[in-house]
């Protein structure tokens, strides 16, 4: 599967704009941004930063939470267009649940693997 940088930034806007605007109201300095990989290359996405529920008083003035979503391990992993569209939904969300709070192991509760 191959998509340019621009086709899947794309698919990651698109995955933003499924999120109930209640929930992206609520997203707080945090920037989501499109990179080709990380070290791991199995990784598909990552959330750095601190997460909402973690915030306290002395929180402010900090550079932006960074959600970072890997364009070629997703694409390497996906069999065509519908899977790579899939799998970019799964990650969206399951890093924005991360800057919620949301650890892993409730995020399987769920269904998100």
């Amino acid at each position: 599967m191959d998509l340019t940088v621009e086709q899947f930034e794309g698919l990651v806007a698109e995955a933003l704009d499924e999120i109930p605007p209640q929930l992206t109201a609520l997203m707080d300095n945090v920037v989501i941004v499109v990179e080709d990989e990380s070290d791991d290359p199995d990784l598909l996405g990552v959330y750095e930063g601190i997460a909402l529920t973690e915030r306290g008083a002395s929180y402010s003035g900090a550079l932006p939470d960074r959600i970072v979503i890997y364009r070629l391990p997703t694409l390497r992993m996906c069999r065509s267009l519908a899977d790579v569209v899939d799998e970019v939904n799964i990650t969206v969300v399951h890093e924005i649940a991360h800057h919620f709070g949301i650890d892993d192991k409730r995020l399987h509760e769920l269904g998100y693997e």
